[in-house]
């Protein structure tokens, strides 16, 4: 820790991020188990992008908003894995003040749009399935682009504030961060002053990006079942489920995952298990979606195999 005068004591300047294991002999396993999930998961959400790109099928509204999805899956791995790579290479745990809160920033901002993203997937199958004579018209391009825009302003607006919040707490030490990347549950245990107030408001954040997009969309797919049940066609029962449910599983995995992460301030040290929720997150989760998105999807499936081949669609 490099200390330096404050008027309550000293200030510290740089955090130490203790990452996932204390045992030096396994950092080079977790390197390659970073790398490996980095670039599978980097080029699993590009090759999404290609081949959305290169699908006439899939210029649709739910697939522009899964290209989205993949670019932001691709920031979200990129805020924390390549830095991680960096300090276990060079064996140096040491983080600046502000480039801790910087990572903080991006990380609450790409998490923020993911929300509201999911958000408006659930609703355009809202709009598909129970809509479907107006679809074309509420979900139009323009409304497309407002959704994603919104989506970017209001998450941007929820990461300034808390990373201005947390600036104004005092860290006067000890500054060991008991994890591989900067965010608030690991921070607010290192402040000298009263994180009250900034848990107050993480709350209340959590209640606004996070509790009313689930609500939306807990009550678009209660209408969406409802349509699909009174389908009289077994096949087209099958087909409706089948364009729900990928949406469904990240939905699932993205809020199960948040929930446990961030609805447990105020109670003891951080463990193991949050170590394990953070490589979920930010690891896992991003590397799952493509996977997720291309299962059981023929025309997903079609459209990457032309991207591999170079071959074009038949128009």
């Amino acid at each position: 820790m490099q200390p330096k005068s404050g008027a309550n004591g000293t200030t510290i300047t740089e955090f130490l991020l203790l990452g996932l294991v204390e045992t030096p002999e396994l950092w080079p396993l977790i390197f390659v188990f970073f790398l490996f999930a980095y670039l599978v998961t980097v080029g699993g959400n590009l090759s999404i992008l290609a081949a959305i790109l290169v699908e006439p099928k899939l210029h649709t509204p739910m697939y522009f908003f899964l290209g989205n999805l993949s670019l932001l899956d691709i920031g979200c791995i990129t805020v924390t894995v390549p830095s991680t790579l960096g300090r276990l290479l060079s064996h140096k745990r040491e983080v600046p003040y502000g480039a801790c809160l910087t990572q903080l920033f991006f990380f609450h901002q790409l998490a923020g749009v993911d929300c509201f993203l999911l958000t408006a997937m659930a609703y355009d199958r809202f709009l598909a399935i129970c809509r479907p004579l107006t679809y074309s018209t509420r979900m139009s391009q323009m409304v497309q682009k407002i959704l994603v825009a919104v989506s970017w302003a209001c998450a941007f607006t929820n990461a300034l504030t808390h990373t201005v919040a947390i600036s104004t707490l005092n860290f006067c030490g000890p500054n060991e961060v008991n994890h591989f990347y900067c965010d608030l549950p690991q921070l607010f245990p290192l402040s000298c002053s009263s994180t009250q107030l900034n848990e107050l408001l993480l709350f209340a954040a959590g209640v606004i990006m996070a509790g009313i997009p689930l609500a939306l969309i807990v009550t678009s797919y209660v209408h969406i079942a409802a349509a699909i049940l009174r389908i009289r066609s077994v096949e087209g029962r099958k087909k409706a489920f089948f364009t729900c449910s990928s949406h469904l599983t990240v939905v699932a995995i993205f809020y199960g995952s948040g929930v446990f992460n961030y609805m447990r301030l105020g109670s003891t040290k951080l463990s193991d298990k949050d170590k394990a929720v953070g490589i979920f997150n930010t690891v896992i989760n991003p590397m799952l979606n493509p996977v997720i998105y291309s299962l059981r999807n023929p025309d997903v499936q079609g459209a990457l195999w032309r991207v591999i081949t170079g071959k074009r669609a038949l128009t």
